[in-house]
């Protein structure tokens, strides 16, 4: 009987690995075409992926919350009624025998190592990695103790190279006269952890275990203060005009589009003209060099109803006007409140927009979504008494005010390029013709 594998699918351009947060079948179980197989979370998205055949479920090769590289087999089904020898692939459609695979999974040394490292330990070891230890006879014990430089302390292949070439060389038990604290590498240390504040808990306390997804917003953020040095700079906007034309056109605009204006793509039309005028600002740094986007693709912020955040992110938002960023926004903020967001609408940001006015807040020093280099937080819009400029001389009004503040990675955007920047979104929204059709 011929055998169908599962493969860990791509989920998206930038994503090249997920992690099982849930299998919906076990081993022996029958599945139906279209049947839910398991649950996968790339980033902040979670995805249910059906099987695309009948049959009966063979084996499981991962378990829950085990990080699986993209194209890894994760499940083999026995497939219904079939007598051909050939295993169809469910990421590429190409056929492999029956008969290797039958050998691979279960005589292959390589295999017998993977399938242990992942029952066994709770560090994720790419199939690279696995291969290599299994062809330089390193078990499981040995793998555990090399310090791995990749993210989250995971073994690269260059920590194998590395290790595999410095092997057998240092023996401190062999050579004690000799030996040097410096010069001992023979039991590599384990990852330095993030240091911990010590929290006492008292009887009417109460301990919340953090959802993945908060767990991956704290990691994010305490990494983005890590790396990038968070300079905030404020200005502030006069937006009556935008103010009374919305007030305007609103329920003509949702007549003629199907479509609730906000305020949020006035102001995303702004941040996009100035991140062409100010393409320093569109970018990300690595290492030592800087790379310039080249398209303006705008995230914003969203609080979901569990109290995490999540970013889309609204592509190309610099071709398109107000009719095509309400669109826009409206979608994917509903798809996020939905959590149907799939993992392309939280890809390829390189500036992200946060709403502190939607909460009463009037500003916000926001932190960088890493890797772009600033973030914008927009303030409530508040009725305040200004001095207004005219040619009979100046006059005290009501004008509707608000807040920009803008957090920048000082690693490459200096004051005057932050400061002319965001001086830039409040003359874009300043000028705004309040007699703008629709």
């Amino acid at each position: 009987m011929s055998t169908f594998e599962i493969l860990m699918p791509k989920m998206g351009e930038s994503v090249e690995e997920a992690t099982i947060t849930k299998w919906f079948v076990s081993e022996g179980d029958t599945v139906q075409e279209d049947d839910v197989l398991l649950e996968i979370a790339t980033d902040k998205v979670d995805s249910e992926i059906p099987s695309p055949v009948a049959g009966t479920i063979k084996s499981i090769m991962y378990k829950v919350d085990d990080v699986v590289p993209v194209g890894e087999p994760v499940a083999v089904i026995l497939l219904e009624g079939a007598e051909d020898t050939d295993t169809p692939s469910a990421e590429t459609g190409k056929k492999e025998e029956s008969a290797p695979v039958e050998s691979s999974t279960q005589e292959s040394p390589q295999n017998t190592v993977s399938s242990d490292i992942n029952k066994s330990s709770d560090r994720f070891y790419s199939p690279l990695v696995r291969s290599m230890a299994s062809a330089e006879g390193i078990g499981l014990d040995e793998l555990e103790k090399i310090t791995g430089t990749g993210k989250d302390g995971r073994v690269t292949k260059s920590d194998m190279t590395d290790y595999i070439a410095n092997r057998g060389k240092s023996a401190p038990t062999a050579q004690p006269e000799s030996a040097k604290p410096a010069a001992a590498p023979s039991a590599p240390a384990a990852p330095k952890e993030q240091p911990k504040v010590h929290v006492s808990v008292s009887a009417n306390d109460e301990i919340v275990e953090m959802d993945r997804m908060r767990k991956l917003i704290a990691e994010h953020m305490v990494m983005s203060k890590q790396v990038s040095p968070h300079v905030t700079s404020v200005v502030e906007a006069d937006v009556t005009n935008v103010v009374l034309w919305r007030n305007k056109v609103k329920d003509q605009f949702q007549k003629k589009y199907g479509e609730k204006i906000t305020f949020m793509p006035i102001f995303t039309e702004a941040v996009a003209k100035a991140l062409r005028d100010f393409p320093g600002v569109n970018a990300s740094v690595d290492g030592d060099k800087i790379i310039m986007r080249k398209n303006v693709n705008i995230g914003m912020a969203v609080a979901l109803p569990s109290g995490n955040l999540i970013v889309p992110v609204i592509k190309q938002a610099d071709q398109k006007n107000l009719v095509g960023l309400t669109g826009d926004i409206n979608r994917l903020a509903g798809l996020a409140r939905d959590n149907k967001l799939s993992p392309d609408d939280i890809q390829g940001g390189t500036f992200t927009i946060t709403n502190f006015g939607s909460f009463k807040n009037i500003i916000g020093t926001p932190i960088i979504n890493q890797p772009q280099v600033a973030i914008l937080a927009i303030g409530a819009i508040e009725k305040k008494p200004a001095v207004i400029e005219t040619p009979t001389g100046d006059v005290i009004g009501i004008r509707h005010k608000m807040f920009l503040s803008l957090s920048y990675d000082h690693r490459i955007v200096d004051g005057m390029l932050g400061g002319n920047f965001l001086r830039r979104i409040a003359d874009y929204i300043e000028a705004f013709d309040i007699n703008s059709e629709i």
